[in-house]
């Protein structure tokens, strides 16, 4: 007897998809939780910092800000964007000391484009991150912000290191292990500090790069370093081409002199026998 024939899926596709309504065992979406979802906890307090919406206006500049050179074109661009879209990661503040009613009330820490921006965009409030700071601590923490956004030119950066030195009365070593750097980067970077202003200039506006500079102050004397910078300049070379003209500089200081030549008269051999077969033949 043949076997009967089946004409479905058994259990049927529901058996795949649960109807049940308990959702109790079900994940929930975090990114976007649905209406009747339970409400987010609130976030845990920081000791020493809060968030807060300040005033553009209410805000000071940080006086120990190692950044000096701000670019025009990217600040036009920032401005731009925070006017369409707002500040979108708060700056960071201290309360100022001493300030009286009617002064302003906070000190800059990070972020001194985004307030530059949030005034020029005309903005009532910024985002800010309201937090107890040293004064010791401003320049350190200024510093590592433009540290870790590569926005100080090479001469902030060893100004920066210079203060950080003087103020805090530390070595290169301790330095370079407080801010993660190398201490043969920072003693490179500090000794730029050592270029004739001009050319300190031309670093600062990055016509000439950090590479240029310090092979630039291998030349010596101030004269020699000018001229370089404007040959690199006007030739536009490289770091590498740069550095030529010195290696080859030392490399004819290093290279013995050579023997002097001998100024007798060498006379050929068959000059001297046939002088010789002559006086033979006679």
């Amino acid at each position: 007897m043949a076997a009967p024939k089946r004409t479905g899926l058994g259990r049927g596709i529901g058996a795949l998809i649960p109807t049940s309504d308990d959702h109790a065992a079900r994940p929930v979406d975090v990114f976007f939780p649905s209406s009747d979802a339970e409400e987010p906890t609130e976030l845990v307090a920081v000791p020493g910092a809060r968030l807060a919406s300040l005033a553009p206006d209410d805000i000071v500049p940080n006086p120990q800000q190692p950044r000096h050179e701000f670019r025009q074109e990217e600040l036009e661009e920032l401005i731009v964007s925070v006017r369409e879209f707002g500040v979108l990661q708060p700056i960071v503040v201290r309360p100022r000391p001493g300030a009286v009613a009617g002064e302003a009330q906070y000190e800059l820490i990070m972020g001194e484009r985004r307030l530059r921006a949030s005034k020029a965009a005309g903005l009532a409030a910024i985002p800010a991150i309201v937090r107890n700071t040293d004064d010791d601590a401003m320049l350190r923490d200024a510093l590592l912000e433009n540290l870790h956004r590569a926005e100080l030119n090479p001469l902030e950066e060893a100004s920066a290191y210079k203060q950080l030195l003087e103020d805090f009365g530390i070595t290169q070593e301790q330095l370079a292990e407080r801010i993660g750097r190398s201490r043969p980067q920072i003693t490179n970077t500090l000794r730029l500090l050592k270029l004739p202003t001009p050319i300190q200039r031309r670093v600062a506006a990055g016509v000439l790069s950090a590479g240029h500079a310090r092979a630039i102050l291998s030349v010596g004397d101030e004269a020699a370093m000018e001229k370089l910078a404007d040959k690199i300049v006007n030739e536009d070379l490289s770091v590498r081409a740069a550095r030529r003209p010195r290696r080859s500089q030392r490399a004819r200081s290093r290279s013995p002199p050579s023997p002097p030549r001998a100024s007798a008269r060498i006379t050929s051999p068959r000059s001297r026998n046939g002088s010789a077969t002559g006086s033979t033949r006679a």
